[in-house]
């Protein structure tokens, strides 16, 4: 009798993995200086660790991770998608005008650029800006939808301090049959915990193997269970 082939034994590692795209547009205006920008870095050197464990929970996923800042120009902070386990955060620095829409274009671009495929999952876009864009928001914003891709994603706005342009916020996010509106920091708190809320959250739901086809709509319901922003507003 001839012997039996052994049993191959099939490694994580050697699984095709999912990859999920986590993309930050972050406001770096001059009106960030000082305890804005400085609480900003601080919440995505504590998020960066928790995505991190999300990541490591979901081993059939690959999380990447790129950031564009944008003050009187948009440009690449993190200009290549960087696996999650490689992630060094370094910190921004604030000055300048809100080139907002320059930014969303350039997202756009680079998720029509991005290598797809059937692992590929929707990417996440947080957006956080403490103020109204300088630049062409209408036209950055046609490019950036113009992006399957864009139009795909799970995005997440945060407004920082009480004197944002929540409508673009709400356009960017373009949910209102999720009810899943703008997140709201007032303070450095507040921020620290919108960026690790929006950072996870999303992670979590899209890369869920059981998640359902409305991811918006269970982050809308999750997001009322966040504790409520402080009443007093400090910035």
């Amino acid at each position: 009798m001839s012997e039996r082939p052994p049993v191959p034994v099939i490694t994580p590692g050697a699984l095709a993995r999912r990859r999920l795209h986590v993309m930050f547009a972050l406001d770096c205006s001059g009106s960030m200086r000082g305890d804005r920008i400085a609480s900003l870095n601080y919440a995505m050197r504590s998020a960066l660790p928790e995505l991190l464990s999300v990541a490591e929970d979901n081993p059939e996923v690959q999380v990447m991770v790129q950031v564009m800042r944008f003050d009187t120009v948009a440009r690449w902070h993190i200009d290549e998608p960087t696996p999650i386990e490689e992630m060094e955060w370094i910190d921004l620095d604030a000055g300048g005008e809100t080139a907002m829409g320059s930014a969303l274009a350039q997202i756009g671009e680079a998720l029509d650029s991005a290598e797809a495929g059937p692992r590929q999952l929707p990417p996440v876009i947080v957006l956080a800006s403490d103020g109204y864009p300088t630049d062409d928001i209408d036209a950055g914003l046609e490019q950036f939808f113009s992006s399957a891709a864009a139009t795909a994603a799970t995005r997440i706005a945060i407004a920082i301090g009480s004197n944002t342009d929540l409508d673009t916020l709400e356009r960017f996010m373009n949910s209102p049959e999720a009810r899943l509106k703008p997140l709201r920091a007032n303070n450095a708190p507040d921020l620290v915990k919108s960026i690790k809320w929006a950072t996870t959250a999303p992670v979590k739901a899209t890369s869920s193997p059981t998640n359902a086809p409305d991811v918006a709509s269970q982050l809308a319901l999750n997001a009322e269970q966040l504790e409520a922003p402080s009443s007093e507003v400090v910035w």
